[in-house]
């Protein structure tokens, strides 16, 4: 690939301080633009500075530097306010060509000051506005559909993403981009016997279960690979890989004990990334229940490894699994124990749909994201020049 050396602002809030959903987007977009466009130069902006190791490789390239203010007194609200209102005054400071707005927001003062992308992974706060505090959803609602509508052009994570814009924000389709998001790199590199033979002694995995990934909450929605576990023979067990907490991980508890399947779930947490691939190949089956997703990158993972997925209709999976998927209604138990059992006990089927779930999944890949990106950064500078 090539491009005309661009001088790219990012926000590098996420990349520094999250290692789940918006960070991991944020090192990949960096990882992945910066080795396809080494002619360009990319700037994190980030109100702290704390060493990160997931995103201390990115940092040791050439083309890739992390910018922090120097805030006096270096308070939160300061912070805050540095990345809301100062950071465009950094941004004309240091010439830069293009700002991308990586977590769903751009500086409220930025427009005019030089092109802007802003990617929008999801509005789920409008979907499921039980699972936020009111001020979140009025922030999120003020700060994310201002900063669609200020874009030069919006980057949306999903066809289901880019239709609710349109839908409760009245963004114009003519300047969304649909970006697929790809896997981490570590989802490329073969998994061999001893990689597997590790992850199963390292976890003490059973022989044949369904892992499911992701925090345990209510759009998660993980009750339902429960019941559907509690309907399947007693061999096949629940290797649940995220964080159990708040009411629903109570509840999520509770009814691993009401169903009798205390030995049949496996819970762990903190699993490094470097992990998963394994750990997705070791099992027969992923589950991924969620009811509302602005893509749902679990199920990609699944698929990378050659594990097929049981997922739920009513938002974008379908879009994420393809045909390496088999989809069912988000509160029918019986469905979802019937299609594990037969992912898990046809082997045929099983290998069918993992087939297909390779297949559709190249449309993810690494250089897709940054030839996209890239477009879209383009039309964000025509589009700002015109």
């Amino acid at each position: 690939m090539s491009d005309k050396g661009l001088k790219i602002g990012m926000d590098g809030k996420r990349a520094v301080a999250n290692n789940t959903g918006l960070g991991n987007y944020s090192r990949y977009a960096v990882n992945i633009l910066s080795a396809a466009y080494p002619g360009s130069e990319f700037v994190l902006y980030a109100p702290d500075d704390t060493d990160n190791e997931r995103l201390r490789p990115l940092l040791a390239r050439d083309n890739v530097s992390l910018c922090v203010p120097a805030l006096k007194p270096a308070w939160s609200v300061r912070k805050a306010f540095w990345r809301t209102f100062d950071l465009p005054l950094d941004l004309s400071r240091d010439n830069i060509d293009l700002y991308h707005g990586l977590s769903n927001e751009l500086p409220l003062t930025v427009k005019g000051v030089c092109p802007t992308v802003v990617t929008i992974h999801d509005i789920i706060y409008r979907r499921f506005p039980a699972d936020y505090g009111a001020i979140d959803r009025r922030l999120y609602d003020y700060k994310y559909s201002r900063s669609a509508r200020m874009a030069s052009r919006v980057i949306a994570i999903s066809e289901r993403t880019a239709a609710d814009l349109v839908a409760d924000y009245g963004i114009d389709p003519a300047k969304i981009d649909v970006v697929y998001q790809g896997v981490d790199p570590v989802f490329s590199l073969d998994i061999t016997t001893a990689d597997r033979q590790r992850v199963r002694q390292k976890y003490g995995l059973p022989e044949c279960f369904i892992i499911s990934v992701g925090t345990v909450s209510p759009r998660k929605n993980q009750l339902l690979a429960l019941q559907g576990l509690a309907r399947l023979p007693q061999p096949v067990q629940l290797v649940v890989v995220g964080r159990l907490s708040g009411d629903y991980g109570r509840r999520f508890r509770e009814a691993v004990a009401a169903l009798g399947l205390s030995q049949r779930v496996k819970c762990l947490t903190d699993v490094p990334m470097a992990d998963l691939p394994a750990l997705y190949s070791c099992a027969r089956v992923a589950s991924y229940t969620s009811r509302y997703e602005g893509f749902g990158l679990p199920v990609v993972e699944a698929l990378s490894c050659g594990t097929p997925v049981v997922a739920c209709t009513g938002s974008c999976l379908e879009e994420a699994g393809g045909e390496g998927a088999v989809y069912v209604h988000p509160d029918d138990a019986v469905a979802y124990a019937e299609a594990a059992a037969r992912l898990i006990d046809d082997t045929v089927a099983h290998d069918t749909v993992a087939g297909r779930g390779r297949r559709h999944i190249r449309r993810f890949s690494a250089e897709n994201f940054a030839r996209s990106t890239m477009a879209s950064y383009r039309k964000a500078i025509i589009d700002f020049m015109s």
